[in-house]
Parts: structure tokens; sequence; C-alpha cells
């Protein structure tokens, strides 16, 4: 084998990159079982002891907080969580630009472009121009959008294109604010490695929130507007008399609760007054105890001080030389404090004792580079009614960029008003000259720049310590403030704790069971030396993609996992074409040493082209795919090449090292029961061509005439909806419930059975479009008021919502049309994709007509199965996106029997090209015929084990790839050959050669 140094090496450096990354999983994995074992089962203990260690170095010099970013990390369907689409309406921002202008024909054409976006492949600003174009051929969009606010980049006699372009600028500047806003809203949620990402789809964001188990808190963070904020401060030695009245007021309180009975809760009058003389005597002794840290060591513990002073004993005073810092930050304090200090500011007596015109708020940021302290800032409230001293709406453009004056030079942070806000932003400034003025986005304090003098004119500078990051991320949030655009939710996917757990077991069961039965298979068939390497390699190849999947710190999900053991099947596939063509050389006489190595360059083209036709398959699923079949088809791929190394390369250099060492002097590549297997077959396929073709087609024309009559089942991914997984104590008939829920959800619901019988998916497209935030919550009732009967004597709606709800999903209306679309898009071209490459790597239009033909009727056969037995088997068989992955992956699949077939016919026409087509074909088919038994049938025997223990998640998916299987390898056989067998005859007999009759 040529280049096999440089394999070794690359195999090597392979092993040391997967151990490196797979190393940090084990590593998180270790620790998280020690933070259960120090919690024992208090999740918020859990919590705490691991942000504890966040920040110290636990491995290899990273911290623990770094390893578990570094980690697989396991996908909602498995460690269960949240998982959202949003979408900013592009038609708010669009009317936002324009100052909301009332002109008839301009909001006509949003509405024309919104209602025409779902089955349209142009962007919405196109859209809009060419709706308002036809509304009015002589209108101009320079006289919509030339607004004060856009006076720099729009004026009345800008082109369309001109106006085009800015709108562009204008909305992607708007979804990267959102982008900022939502990002910031997940961080301070608390989440453990959440996952925010852009989507193609113009204003489109996707969130997943792993472990979350407060969808409806969710909800309302994700879909509440960003609120920006301009607010007076005060200076902490205004203030700070009150703060210690609050101190003392709390400590008294909690003393209080303390004494009382356990079960008993000190209200707040009961809390005894604290009288202001008292506080200002005591003022200055705790400042000294506050700022000398070693004397308070000496005379009282910290728990007696916590006693005494509990919110200083948590909040640090900002402090400059034994001073209080003329600041309007108050103090600092810990991140695992905050919740604490905010339930005690929270209180009624401490709210008492503070001036009713402060409010206290959190830095957005931490102060420290481990991220472990946060400043607390002290606002004024100037206007009766709460409002801040200015709102973020007189914001019209920010930006930031490095600044470098004659000794001054860095980030530099510039903001423009309107004119309204110029002239309230003039009047602020004068009143605050020395002071500071907080910028706060969604009640978090973004910067609290120091006011140097009056800022006429609406335009500002904010300079300071600003890292190129933070400059940038204050510009999106000042920019936040001016567009007038709502987010919604238009994909949701909720799944309990306890359903991912059930995915994780059913997803390792399946997978082991299904190696298990692949390794001792290839023993059987092959016998135990092959077998044995090609297991080998199996296992290497497990390893290899485990290892590149932690590289791209990918999420393993269950269709990933799905994903993995379909490889396995398939990586079969490399060793078989190497053992059946090494069978074949030793058949012809040739030495052990001498066959081995023909069988592997003999199968080295058709292994190629299987696999690559395999993974264009699987970039089609990635790209037009989201969430899990991303990770299913990012798991193929990755198993795919892993498998093309280890089954190609690796394997030969153990055989040529056993080789070497005369350790295979008795192999054979057969055993007993294989020996005479398949042995020199002689099928006429070619002469069965004709019923061949009736078959596949009575299966499609009854298809047909059952999508007429009964349709498909098509899922809320492509007719929007909501799916919700309930499990009862207690069997129960999907009858009963469906009569239960049609009073509730005026008819629009369906129930069927999921796995168990004690398990039900309700579906129901009630008020899908309703936009109102609340109408889950609505839904989630009536869902209750429903079942009622069927749950404990006191079960609440919470009650209902965390224990009997395992999982939820929402798909509106308009992410249904876009999945839809881009489903029927993804289906035909990848076909198309295998028709091309067939085309350019055979150079014959007859193999590429012959593949596309296969292809498709695979396909339309596994529709119609669909469509004839989705009412008569025991589960659910949904037409939705991860059917069309599994009609993808079959693809995929049946074009790699295709190929080897064909590859093989083109090397016998290479060899014999005057030998009678009819006999090449036939004897192409039929010396193929073992490797294509047993590929079919390791794949088949490794979805057989997900289809039956994989879970009821994803078996309509199984199902699925379980006909496709099948039909896949009959149409190689008696559709893809016998097409491209017509096609070359009538080439033949157009260039006049001869040609031997059939038999």
């Amino acid at each position: 084998m040529q280049n096999k140094g440089f394999v070794k090496v690359f195999a090597v450096l392979l092993t040391l990159v997967c151990l490196f990354y797979l190393s940090f999983s084990f590593v998180t994995n270790r620790y998280n079982k020690k933070a259960a074992e120090y919690a024992g089962g208090d999740p918020v203990k859990e919590s705490l002891y691991l942000d504890s260690l966040s920040t110290e170095k636990v491995w290899l010099g990273y911290t623990l907080k770094e390893c578990r970013e570094m980690e697989i990390s396991l996908g909602l369907d498995l460690k269960g969580g949240m998982n959202v689409i949003l979408e900013l309406s592009v038609p708010d921002v669009i009317r936002s630009l324009s100052n909301n202008n009332p002109d008839e024909n301009f909001n006509k054409a949003l509405d024309l472009a919104y209602a025409k976006q779902a089955s349209s492949q142009k962007d919405f600003i196109s859209l809009f121009a060419d709706e308002y174009k036809a509304l009015d051929s002589n209108a101009r969009l320079a006289t919509i959008f030339s607004t004060f606010e856009l006076k720099d980049k729009i004026t009345p006699q800008s082109s369309d294109d001109q106006v085009i372009a800015v709108l562009r600028d204008e909305l992607q500047s708007a979804i990267d604010n959102s982008f900022n806003v939502l990002r910031t809203r997940i961080d301070r949620f608390g989440v453990v490695s959440p996952n925010i990402q852009r989507l193609e789809t113009a204003g489109r964001i996707l969130v997943e929130l792993p472990g979350v188990k407060e969808p409806e808190r969710v909800r309302k963070l994700l879909q509440g507007s960003a609120n920006l904020e301009f607010w007076e401060t005060y200076k902490l030695p205004e203030i700070y008399q009150q703060l210690v009245a609050a101190d003392n007021v709390l400590a008294s309180v909690l003393a209080a609760s303390d004494a009382a009975d356990s079960t008993a809760v000190a209200s707040a009058e009961e809390a005894p007054a604290v009288k202001a003389d008292s506080v200002t005597s005591e003022t200055d002794s705790l400042l000294a105890k506050i700022q000398d840290s070693p004397e308070v060591e000496k005379d009282q513990s910290a728990e007696e001080f916590a006693k005494q002073h509990p919110l200083f004993a948590l909040l640090q005073l900002n402090q400059y030389n034994g001073q209080l810092a003329p600041s309007a930050v108050v103090g600092y304090a810990q991140a695992k404090d905050m919740a604490k200090i905010n339930e005690y500011l929270s209180m009624k007596q401490v709210k008492d004792a503070l001036p009713r015109n402060l409010a206290l708020k959190w830095g957005v940021k931490a102060m420290d580079e481990k991220g472990m302290f946060f400043e607390l800032y002290a606002l004024k409230v100037t206007n009766r009614d709460g409002t801040p001293a200015l709102g973020g709406d007189v914001i019209t453009d920010a930006s930031s960029d490095f600044v470098q004056q004659p000794g001054v030079s860095g980030q530099e942070v510039s903001m423009k008003m309107n004119a309204e806000g110029a002239k309230a932003w003039a009047r602020l400034t004068k009143e605050n000259t020395g002071r500071s003025i907080a910028i706060v986005l969604d009640g978090v304090v973004y910067s609290a720049p120091n006011v140097e003098g009056e800022i006429p004119g609406g335009q500002s500078r904010i300079t300071g310590n600003f890292t190129p990051e933070e400059a940038k991320d204050l510009a999106n949030v000042l920019k936040s403030g001016k567009m007038a655009a709502s987010v919604h939710i238009v994909q949701e996917d909720v799944v309990g704790p306890s359903l991912g757990q059930e995915a994780i077991n059913a997803g390792v069961i399946s997978f082991v069971l299904a190696l298990v039965l692949l390794m001792l298979y290839m023993c059987a068939f092959y016998g135990v030396i092959p077998g044995l390497i090609a297991d080998g390699a199996l296992v290497v190849n497990i390893f290899f993609t485990m290892g590149i999947l932690a590289s791209f710190q990918a999420v393993l999900t269950l269709p990933g996992i799905a994903g993995m053991v379909l490889t396995l099947g398939m990586a079969v596939d490399a060793n078989v074409l190497i053992y059946e063509r090494t069978k074949e050389e030793l058949r012809a006489g040739k030495t052990l040493a001498k066959a081995i190595s023909d069988g592997y360059s003999n199968a080295f083209s058709a292994i190629f082209d299987s696999n690559l036709t395999s993974i264009i398959t699987g970039i089609v699923l990635f790209y037009f795919g989201t969430g899990p079949i991303r990770g299913f088809a990012t798991t193929m791929i990755i198993g795919l090449c892993a498998s093309f190394l280890t089954a190609v390369f690796l394997t030969r250099i153990v055989y040529e090292a056993l080789l070497a060492k005369d350790k295979l002097n008795n192999v054979t590549f057969v055993t007993n029961m294989t020996k005479d297997l398949l042995k020199n077959p002689k099928v006429n396929f070619l002469g069965a061509r004709k019923v061949g073709y009736l078959i596949p087609l009575a299966i499609v024309i009854l298809g047909v005439i059952s999508m007429m009559t009964v349709g498909l089942n098509k899922g809320i991914d492509f007719t929007g909806g909501r799916n919700y997984i309930v499990r009862f104590d207690q069997n129960v008939k999907t009858d009963d419930i469906r009569s239960m829920l049609d009073a509730q959800l005026d008819g629009a619901v369906s129930v069927i059975t999921i796995g168990t019988p004690d398990q039900v998916r309700i579906s129901t497209n009630y008020k899908i479009d309703v936009q109102d935030p609340n109408i889950d919550r609505e839904i989630e009732s009536k869902l209750y008021e429903g079942l009622k009967p069927l749950l404990k004597d006191g079960t609440t709606v919470d009650q209902f919502v965390s224990d009997y709800i395992q999982s939820s999903q929402k798909v509106g209306p308009s992410m249904a049309d876009d999945i839809k679309n881009s489903a029927i898009l993804a289906v035909i071209f990848s076909m198309i994709c295998m028709a091309a490459y067939i085309l350019l790597r055979f150079r014959d239009v007859s193999f590429s007509v012959g593949a596309f033909a296969s292809v498709a009727t695979t396909t339309l056969c596994i529709i119609s199965f669909y469509t004839l037995l989705w009412k008569l088997l025991p589960f659910s068989m949904e037409v939705d996106q991860t059917f069309i992955a599994a009609i993808l992956t079959i693809i995929g699949y049946s074009i790699n029997d295709t190929v080897v077939v064909f590859d093989r016919i083109r090397e016998t026409i290479s060899i014999y090209p005057k030998r009678d087509r009819y006999q090449v074909i036939n004897d192409a088919l039929n010396s193929t015929l073992c490797r294509t038994f047993n590929t079919s049938l390791t794949t088949l025997v490794v979805v057989i084990c997900i289809f039956i223990l994989g879970g009821s998640t994803i078996r309509s998916f199984t199902f699925a790839i379980l006909l496709g299987i099948v039909i896949g390898t009959y149409s190689t056989l008696f559709v893809a050959t016998p097409i491209a067998y017509e096609l070359q005859k009538r080439k033949i007999k157009k260039h006049g050669l001869a040609e031997n009759t059939e038999a």
C-alpha cells in the first residue's frame, strides 16, 4: 500500500486529537458525579458546587467552565429542555424605518409580501419592493423612507436600489440587535451550555436551552420587548445611611424569623421598627468594620457578622482609600449571592427603609476576569409614574470605533438622537453634570458613563476602558432602542427530563445491541480473524466519530445516535466489498497476499463512490435540515469519513502486518456455514425486468389512489400546530381522551398512543395563528380541564404541566410552510445531485438515468406505503422533518448499492468491450449479489435494533429506513440496472453494433 507511513502518522495524530477532546467529557462527568454526591439530590446545592469550581483549573490548564464548553453536550431530546425558533417581525422593522407611514399602498405591499414569503425563494425586502412597484409603477421608495432618522442614508432623490440596500443593512442591524439582546437574556437566565444562533432565513434565531424546567418563564423572557432606558443615578454616600437602615431591618426580620416556630414566617407588621437616630450612630462603626476585614475576623466570626449584617455580608460596599466611593456603583457581590440579595431587597420591610425613588440594578457583565463578581448600581426614579428619565426610542443610530487623539486613544461609542431626544438629552446632561447616567436594557445596566457637561444636538460620545467587543456590544444595545419590532416564537419543542432519560437508555441499548450483532455477523460470515479485524475497524470508527464530534463541540441527539448506528451498518459495506473481492481473487487461484492486495485495490472505486454519494446526501440534509436533523447529518458524514479511513486503510495495514508475520495461513474469508452461500449464482435479473417494473408501479398506483382518498398523515412540521406527549398513571384509550378534549379545543384535536398504553400524543392546531404570548398557558389549562378526570385528585395546572406533560412541540404556520418547501426542495435536489454525480463519475447517461429512476422509485414507494399504512399500524407514521431525513438517507443508501453494481458493469465492459451487454450486466448483478445480500442484511439488522429498541420518538423514522433498505435493494436489481441496460441497448443498436439475441 502506498503512503502507508502517512496513513499511520495521520491515524496516530487523529487518535491523539480524539483522546484530547474526549477527555473533557470524562473530566466533567467526574465532577458532575462529585457534585451529585455532595448535593444529595438537591439541584441548588449541585449547581452551587459546580459554580464554585467553574473558574478552577481542573484539566490540562482548562477551567471547569471551559471543560464543560468542550465536552460532548447532550441534545434536548436526551437531556430535556427547550428548543425555540424565534422570528423577528420583518414587516414591523420596515414600518418602524418608515416612521409608521400611513400610505395605503405601502402597508398593502407589506401585507402582500408577508403572504407570499412562505412560497417564494426571494427575501422579504425584494418581495416588498416588487409588490410596492406592482401597486404603483410610478411610486418611489425614497418618498416613504426619507425620514429624519435616515436622512444621512436616504434622500428624496435616492433610487429604489439604494433604498433597498439601506433597508437590508437596517434589517440586518435589527437582527443583530435582537440576537445580542437574546444572548444577554439567556446568559442571565443561568442555563448551562445554551446555544443561540442565527438561521439562514432572515429574522430567525434558534435558541436551545438544555435542562430548562420553566418553559412559561422562558417564553416570556424571550418574547418580551427590549426596553432601552436612560436613568439618573445616586452616588453611594447619598444613600449610605438608608442602606445601613435596610441592613438593620433585614437583620431584625431574619432574627425574628429564626426565633419563631420553624413553620412560621415573620410578617412585615411584626418587624421591629428602626429609629433614624440609631441608624446614624451605627453608620461610622459599621463602615469601620467593613473596611477592616481582619478586625472583623478577630472580633467576630463570619457567621456572627452575617447575622448582624446579612446584606453587607453578601454585598461588599464600593470603597476607595477607606472612603465610600462617590459613584453610582453601590457595591459588588458574587454571582452566587445575587439571587439572595435580590430576595432581601424585594422584602417590604427593606423597601420601606430605602428611598422610594431608589432602584437597584445589576450590571450586565462581571467586573473580573473569572466572572465571579457583579456590580450593583443605584438608579434614581425621577418621574412620578416610575418611568426612566429618557426612553431608548429616541436613538437613531449608534456605532463603535477606535479613536486616536493626542494623549488619548481607545474605543469610543457614538450615538445620535432625534430632535425630541436631543432636547431631552441636553436638559438631562445639564442637570447631571459630574454624575453618571445609566444605560439600562431589560432592567440591566450596560454602562453608566459620567457626564462631563451639557450635550446639545443629540450627538454623544461614550469613552472608557472598552475592549472592541464591549464597545460593539454597547453600540448594539443603544441601537436596540430604535426598532419597534416584535419577536415571536414560530417553533418550539419542550422535552421533559424523564422522557430524555428514556431516550438515552433506548439509544444506548439499540447502539450496543446493533454493534454486538454486527460483530457476531462478520465473524460468522467471514471467519474469526477477518471478522475481528472488521470489528476492530468498527470500534475505531466509533472512537474517531465521537472524537471528531467532540472537537466540533457538537450536540449529541437521539437522531445523532441513530445516525451513528446507521453509519455502523453502512461502514460494514466497505469491509464486505473488500472481502467479497478478495474471495473472488482467491477463487481465481491467487495467493492470499495477492488476493488481499487486489481485493482492496479493486474494491476501492466502489467504496469511494458509495461513500461520497452518501456524504452528498448528508450535506443536503445538513443544508436543508434544522436542529436534530442536522445532528443526524453531521454524525452520518463524520461516521462515513471515519469508516473510509478505518475500513480501507487501517485494516489493510493490519493485514499486511499479519501477512509479514505469517499469521494468516489458514484464512479463507469463508466459514463452513457460508462457503457455498451465493457461490456463482445464475439469476436472470434482466429476464425478469418487466415483472420487476410492474411491482413498484402497482405500489405507486395504489399509493396515488390512497393519497387522493386517505391522504398522508402530515405532522405539525408541515401543517402547523402543537403536540403534547402526556403520560398518565394508568392505561388510557385514545377515543376517550379525544372526546374529553373535543369541547375544550373546538374539535381541532387528534390523539394517538405513543410507546406504551399509558402515554399519548395530543395534536391540535387550536389558535395556532394567535400570537398572544399567553396562548400556550391557555391551551395547557384547557388540556388540564379536559383531562382532569384522569389525573390524581388535587392535581393543579402547574403539577399537570410539570408531571404529566412529558414534552411539547409547537410549529407556527409560517414556519410550517417554510419547512414543507425546504423538504420538497431537499428531496428533489438530492435526487438531482445523485444523478449528476453518477453522470460525472461514469460518463454514461444510461447509468445516470437508471440511478435517478431507482431513487425516484424508492422514494415514491416509501411515500405510498406511508399513505396506505398510517391508519393500520400501531405507531405514528407522520410525514414530517424526520420522515424527510429518512427519505434523504435512503436516497444516499440505495445509491450505494446501485453504484457498486454499476462499477462492476463498467469494470467488465472495460475488460470485455465486445461481450454481449445482456450477459455483462447479468453477470455483474450476480457477482455482486453476495455483497448486496450482506450489506442489506447487516444494515437491516442494525435498523431493526433501532426500530424495536430506539424509542417511540424515532420509530416512524426507522420504519421509513427499513422500507427504504428493502425497496432500495429491489430497485437496484430490478429498476436501475434494467433501465440502464435498455438505454445502452438502444445506444448499441444506434451505432450499428451487433448484439446477441437475448436468452
